[in-house]
C-alpha cells in the first residue's frame, strides 16, 4: 500500500457569538515528515510525534467566497419584497435573512415554489443601495436642531449641519449637504422659532429634505427656556418659498 502524502482535516470548532452557532472550517495540511512506506500486508511502522507535524496548504477561511442569492419570504424594510432575489455575503445572507427565516436559498425548487421571474425587469423604483428606502425615512422625519452661539457671529454652513447630523446619529460629508438659497447669518433670536430645511444626498443619487431649526445656545441667565418636545409642534418656515415643502414633510410623533 502507498501511503498517502497529503492529509485532509476537517475540523469544527466554535466560535461564541450571538446566535452560538457552530461553525466548520476546512484545513488542507500536509505532513512535514511523512512517515515510512510500508510492504503490503507487513505491520505498518509506528508514527513517531514528528510525523504529527503539519505544514498548512490551504485555509478555506482565507478563499473570498462568491456571493450568495436568497429568495425574500416576506416584507423586510429597507430591503425589498416577498418574492425578490438578492445577492448578498454569504455571513450576512445566513446571519440577517436565512437564520431569522426572512429568505430562503435562491435554488432551482425554491424559484418555482415562489414563482421568480429572474430575467423579468423589475417594475418598481430602484435604489442606489437596499437601505436608502429606510435611511430617507428616517432623515425626513428629523427634526435637527442647529445650535448655534447667542452672542458670537456666525453664518451658518455645512460643517455645522454635519456636525448635528453627527449628533443626531448619522455621519454626513459635507459635500452631500445642499444648503438653503438664501445666507443664514445671526446671533438673530427671530430665527429662534422659524424653521427650514436642507437637502442631503444619498450615494450621490437619491435625495431627502431635512427639517432644521436654529437654536441660541448660551449659559446661566442667558440661557433660552426649554420648550417641552418642541419637534413635535409645528413651527413658522424661515422662508416663505419652502413653507409648501415643510408642510407636507412628517413630524416625529
Amino acid at each position: 500500500m502507498l501511503g498517502i502524502r497529503l492529509f485532509l482535516c476537517k475540523v469544527a470548532i466554535t466560535i461564541p457569538d450571538v446566535l452560538n452557532q457552530q461553525t466548520r472550517n476546512t484545513f488542507i495540511l500536509r505532513r512535514k515528515h511523512p512517515p515510512a512506506l510500508h510492504k503490503k500486508g507487513g505491520r505498518p511502522p509506528k508514527l513517531r510525534s514528528r510525523h504529527f507535524i503539519y505544514d498548512l496548504v490551504e485555509d478555506t477561511n482565507t478563499i473570498k467566497q462568491p456571493d450568495m442569492k436568497v429568495i425574500l419570504t416576506q416584507f423586510v424594510d429597507g430591503v425589498g419584497n416577498p418574492g425578490e432575489v438578492l445577492s448578498l455575503r454569504p455571513n450576512q445572507a445566513y446571519r440577517q435573512f436565512l437564520m431569522p427565516g426572512l429568505a430562503v436559498y435562491a435554488n432551482s425548487d425554491n424559484l418555482e415554489r415562489y414563482k421568480v421571474d429572474e430575467a423579468k425587469p423589475k417594475m418598481e423604483k430602484q435604489y442606489s443601495s437596499p437601505y436608502v428606502q429606510r435611511t430617507m425615512g428616517c432623515l425626513s422625519r428629523l427634526v435637527l436642531q442647529i445650535t448655534m452661539n447667542k452672542f458670537q457671529p456666525w453664518i451658518l454652513e455645512p460643517w455645522h449641519v454635519r456636525a448635528s447630523l453627527r449628533k443626531s446619529g448619522f455621519i454626513v460629508p459635507e459635500y452631500a449637504i445642499e444648503m438653503p438659497p438664501e445666507q443664514i447669518k445671526g446671533p438673530d433670536l427671530s430665527l429662534q422659532d422659524k424653521e427650514f430645511y436642507i437637502t442631503i444626498s444619498i450615494n450621490k443619487t437619491e435625495k431627502v429634505n431635512v427639517r432644521c431649526r436654529i437654536h441660541h445656545w448660551a449659559t446661566g441667565l442667558d440661557k433660552l427656556p426649554w420648550e417641552d418636545q418642541h419637534w413635535k409642534k409645528p413651527k413658522e418656515p424661515l422662508f416663505p418659498e419652502q413653507a409648501e415643502v415643510l408642510e407636507k414633510m412628517p413630524l416625529p410623533q
